[in-house]
């Protein structure tokens, strides 16, 4: 652990740090307005921190600063310093480089207009990037008849400027022939900067101009070159309709939307010229590094206007929240623009609808990288391996079964169980589960009661002699080959002393998953196992546990919804739905069913004796016991009525809305919508049916 400098010698003033670690690589860079202020946060109780700033302490052997004179040379100082040393507990841009650009090469005598991806390099004007190349060939197909330059490589251009013969696009019309001196190389720069002013958005000129002179070719009966110029023209418009108009014609904006987690942000960037999108790009960004979010949003800033940015610097940057150090940003791009540069969240209005549709497409981008990784056969296939060799597991764990709890301060008490087979949620084999045992808020309690409750009926099934057992496997018969709970070693050792309780410890291997540290815990370890970060195996524990803490969290607000909106009908023997509701209709509210008396009760058709009485009984406890004589129904007018007391008769419990449950599970939902089988017992109103009670 890093040993803390001696009192003064760290200077008040601006500049960067840098931590290393014992073979004095640099791990992590930062910067501040002061030093000595910044240095200090780290040099504290451990627990203090946050778990990612500690296990960087930690790790560091040694710290150094460089001073500068304010905080917009901290600031580029951090910059460059990150690039150069790629700190691993920095954060990291990914995919940055996969999109392409529509390039003109300004340095050349005779500039050519091609698809670049990768380094930019000097004396090259970048316009994009571009989502695919496909729309950059489309677009620069369109601008070529209207602006002819040359599109070939330099050997090409030289051999044919060798031959003294065009090449097929010259006979095309798509390009100029400077290769033959068809155009004087002055003409040829007026071509190119019309193309680079087209490509920055400005339209309405060149298309007043093209019009012009078409316009007045025609005027001198010079009819083949007006029809040229037309068929320029109508180029041109195409090309412009493709740039969609979202602002101003005088806005030059950067948007950025994002959307992220705990461990990673996709960013999405829309490029506005002169009110028109002209170049999109995204990233994924591995946040390794303690970030506010305001923290975080500073960061793509740094990625994307530290080098110099293709598409220049705006006037202004919206961005999804306000910046740490506005005012110290703001002083940054206005260095690099030669101007004025705002950065603001938009609130109302165009902006903030344009805000709105680049976080969407954040959003969505996310969650195709996301699945991309979860629907990867190999990607899966490398993280079950991964995951043997890691937890030293006798078997690569093909079924993965992890558990979560949720309450409100100890009430609506659940627990959630979800599977993973083959790498792949298999949501037939989710359970629920209501905790019954555990007054008030205990998560060690409750979580040992849900595992001794699931591990008892595994026992219990697989001890069923052969002759037995049903036809098809019981709901809990078949063992995890890793059990994962969400938690640190607190739960992991609940988990372990059920386990070992029953006598499982040999067949069921178990671990812990901590949100905090995202550190994979083991028993008879007090360190945790290195998972290394970016892993597919971290990725396939961090996506079972996150889908056992929804789907936990969503049977809790099922629970309490129940709760909250409970009728004062609820509770009734043989009073069921439909029958509540006919009964409100026909009284005109619950009030009046409340003043009822028996006689009006039993005068309904639809209501049996039993049940009315036990509605008068109910709200009038005082009066409840001296029956009103009522002549008997005639065989047959009632079927309804005869059904609801033969199941009265029967002993069912009715549950909260008097649905009667039968010791199977109702059908119902589970998961995203999915619809569930019946006989699965994974509906809404089936919970764990254990020891042969429903746990309601």
């Amino acid at each position: 652990m890093v040993n803390r400098p001696p009192a003064g010698t760290i200077p008040d003033s601006p500049g960067s740090y840098q931590f290393k670690d014992v073979h004095g690589r640099v791990i992590y860079v930062g910067k501040a307005s002061s030093l000595r202020q910044r240095l200090s946060n780290y040099f504290q109780d451990p627990r203090n921190l946050h778990p990612r700033t500690a296990q960087m302490v930690a790790t560091a052997e040694s710290v150094e600063w460089i001073q500068v004179a304010n905080e917009v040379e901290a600031l580029m100082l951090e910059y460059s310093l990150i690039k150069q040393h790629r700190p691993r507990f920095n954060i990291r841009l990914r995919d940055d480089k996969s999109y392409p650009f529509l390039a003109v090469t300004l340095d050349e005598q005779y500039p050519r207009a091609l698809v670049m991806r990768g380094r930019k390099r000097k004396g090259t004007r970048y316009f994009g990037p571009y989502a695919h190349a496909y729309a950059i060939r489309e677009t620069l197909d369109l601008l070529l008849r209207s602006f002819p330059i040359r599109t070939c490589s330099p050997g090409k251009f030289n051999e044919h400027q060798r031959l003294g013969r065009p090449c097929l696009l010259f006979h095309i019309e798509k390009c100029c022939g400077p290769c033959v001196g068809e155009i004087e190389e002055m003409p040829y720069r007026q071509l190119v900067h019309e193309l680079c002013e087209f490509l920055d958005g400005d339209t309405d000129d060149i298309l007043k101009r093209l019009e012009a002179d078409m316009k007045q070719a025609a005027s001198e009966l010079e009819y083949e070159r007006a029809a040229r110029l037309r068929d320029r023209l109508v180029s041109v418009q195409r090309a412009v309709e493709k740039q969609q108009m979202v602002a101003d014609r005088n806005e030059d904006i950067d948007v950025i939307g994002l959307a992220d987690d705990e461990l990673e942000a996709a960013v999405q960037v829309f490029f506005v010229r002169k009110g028109r999108v002209v170049g999109r790009k995204g990233f994924i960004l591995d946040k390794v590094e303690e970030l506010s979010p305001g923290g975080l949003v500073d960061r793509i800033m740094e990625e994307m206007y530290g080098d110099e940015p293709p598409a220049g610097v705006p006037k202004q940057v919206l961005v999804p929240v306000e910046s740490e150090d506005l005012a110290t940003y703001e002083e940054w791009l206005t260095h690099l623009r030669g101007s004025k540069v705002q950065i603001r969240v938009p609130q109302r209005g165009d902006k903030r609808e344009l805000h709105e549709t680049v976080t969407r497409n954040a959003r969505e981008e996310f969650v195709r990288h996301r699945l991309r990784r979860a629907g990867d056969h190999n990607a899966r296939s490398r993280a079950l391996t991964e995951l043997q060799d890691m937890l030293s597991l006798p078997e690569a764990p093909l079924r993965i079964e992890c558990y979560d709890m949720a309450h409100l301060q100890g009430t609506d008490y659940v627990g959630s169980m979800v599977v993973l087979e083959d790498g792949l949620p298999n949501k037939r084999e989710y359970r629920r589960f209501k905790v019954k045992d555990v007054p008030g808020n205990d998560d060690y309690a409750a979580m040992e009661e849900v595992l001794t409750r699931r591990l008892k009926a595994y026992l219990d099934e697989r001890d069923l002699p052969i002759g037995e057992r049903g036809a098809k496997p019981g709901k809990f018969a078949y063992p995890p080959q890793l059990l994962l709970v969400d938690g640190g070693k607190g739960q992991l050792g609940v988990a372990e002393r059920v386990v070992a309780s029953l006598g499982l410890t040999d067949e069921i291997p178990i671990a812990s998953l901590a949100k905090r540290f995202e550190e994979v815990y083991l028993p008879g370890r007090s360190e945790p196992v290195e998972v290394p970060r970016g892993s597919d195996a971290l990725f396939m524990l961090q996506r079972i546990r996150d889908e056992a803490h929804r789907f936990a969290n969503g049977f809790h607000r099922e629970l309490r919804g129940k709760r909250m909106t409970a009728s004062s009908l609820d509770g009734i023997p043989g009073l069921g739905e439909s029958r509540k509701k006919k009964l409100v209709q026909a009284m005109g509210g619950v009030t009046p069913v409340k003043k009822a008396s028996l006689e009006t009760l039993k005068d309904l058709s639809f209501l049996p004796d039993a049940v009315a009485e036990a509605i008068y009984a109910k709200f009038h406890p005082d009066e409840a016991g001296t029956p009103v004589a009522r002549p008997q129904r005639a065989a047959g007018t009632s079927a309804q009525g005869t059904s609801d007391e033969g199941a009265e008769h029967l002993g069912v419990e009715p549950l909260v809305g008097g649905e009667a449950l039968l010791g199977g599970g109702a059908k119902g939902e589970v998961g995203d919508g999915e619809l569930v089988d019946p006989g699965l017992d994974v509906g809404a109103d089936h919970v764990d049916q254990l020891g042969g009670a429903a746990d309601e």
